[in-house]
């Protein structure tokens, strides 16, 4: 019998083999119902496989004694790590610190010696003027036309050289201005007596220089060191001369 094409051939056609669970075959004539079924078989399908997926598996974890004791000393030996890593870092701050005192102490003590030696230095420097103006002075009074214009100034600066003191100036001062008024070149007319110590004879100045008629350098020198064998100090001299009379020494 051949296949019949008409409008009504889907109602003789032989029914279709369904994969999947059997429905009823009273379902099979309401569509409606059948297309409800399948909703609900893929709405349970979903739900099933969303719960799998949103409870995790739970695991169960179970250490043993050594595990516990290797862990607990892994944890002590980092503490000591780190303790002995902040000692060390300690120190090393500390030397660092001591380090860092010792170079500044040694830069302050360099800073000090230094100024010490511009100071000394500086000292130096001013007791070398002093000395060459002294100097200076000394050899300008003891000029020839110096000399004989300012005797004094002269005997002044010789007295140091006998070891005088300026306490003796005052006695050297009254002896003389008596014995000759400080005139290098008065002569006593009774005695022979010459110069500003008055020498006699006059020509004992010579032992002090050849110009002693002239110079009142030479004459001084001569009459200090007179008065130094003979009576020790000026004022020594000075106190003799008072108790004579005439006056003399």
């Amino acid at each position: 019998m051949g296949q019949y094409h008409g409008r009504h051939a889907a109602r003789h056609a032989a029914p279709c083999t369904r994969r999947g669970p059997a429905l009823p075959r009273a379902l099979w004539s309401s569509k409606p119902a059948a297309v409800s079924m399948a909703i609900v078989a893929a709405a349970a399908t979903t739900a099933m496989a969303t719960e799998s997926a949103v409870e995790p598996e739970t695991v169960t974890l179970t250490l043993s004694s050594s595990a516990v004791s290797q862990g607990e000393e892994l944890s002590a030996t980092q503490l000591q790590d780190s303790a002995r890593l902040a000692g060390e870092r300690a120190g090393l701050n500390a030397d660092r610190a001591t380090a860092r005192a010792k170079i500044e102490a040694a830069a302050e003590e360099q800073a000090e010696a230094a100024a010490l030696a511009r100071q000394q230095e500086a000292e130096r420097v001013a007791r070398d003027q002093e000395r060459q103006a002294e100097a200076d002075r000394r050899a300008a009074a003891l000029e020839l036309e110096a000399a004989q214009e300012n005797p004094r100034l002269a005997a002044q600066v010789l007295m140091a050289d006998f070891g005088f003191g300026s306490d003796q100036w005052g006695c050297l001062d009254s002896l003389w201005n008596g014995e000759s008024d400080w005139r290098w070149h008065v002569e006593n007319p009774s005695s022979g007596a010459y110069g500003i110590p008055q020498s006699l004879p006059a020509d004992k100045m010579a032992e002090a220089g050849d110009d002693w008629r002239t110079n009142p350098v030479t004459q001084i020198t001569w009459g200090l060191n007179y008065i130094k064998l003979s009576y020790g100090t000026p004022c020594g001299a000075w106190e003799f001369w008072q108790a004579q009379s005439p006056h003399w020494y």
